[in-house]
């Protein structure tokens, strides 16, 4: 069974492609337009999310905060991607327990490698 890739971005581009991406390296994805629906994906237990940190609603920390704090998610891996690029930012998402932490705009190809590390 391929392992399950949630991607929760805003904006749509980025999530269009990084759905296709994560699809193309042969994982089940999920996408997420906001923090809300990235809350409710969350009880399908996905082995990654991909999470961007400025959102309209729930932001990405008080998500990766919530995923950290679930029992049932602590086999979840987290990898920010947020144009936030500032060195308390990383640092910052680092510190709340995310595996990776990826500025953009980013490398299609780094990132999937990554990924793959990652969810080996």
């Amino acid at each position: 069974m391929s392992k399950k890739v949630l991607v929760v971005d805003d904006d749509p581009y980025i999530l269009m492609s990084l759905e296709f991406l994560m699809k193309k390296s042969g994982y089940g994805v999920m996408v997420a337009r906001n923090g809300q629906e990235a809350m409710e994906l969350l009880n399908q237990l996905p082995a990654l999310v991909i999470l961007d940190i400025m959102m309209p609603d729930v932001d990405g920390y008080e998500i990766c905060k919530h995923i950290k704090s679930t029992t049932a998610l602590n086999e979840t891996k987290v990898v920010f991607l947020s144009a936030k690029s500032s060195e308390a930012d990383i640092k910052k998402g680092l510190a709340l327990g995310a595996s990776l932490y990826i500025t953009k705009p980013f490398s299609t190809r780094e990132l999937t490698k990554q990924i793959k590390t990652l969810l080996d």
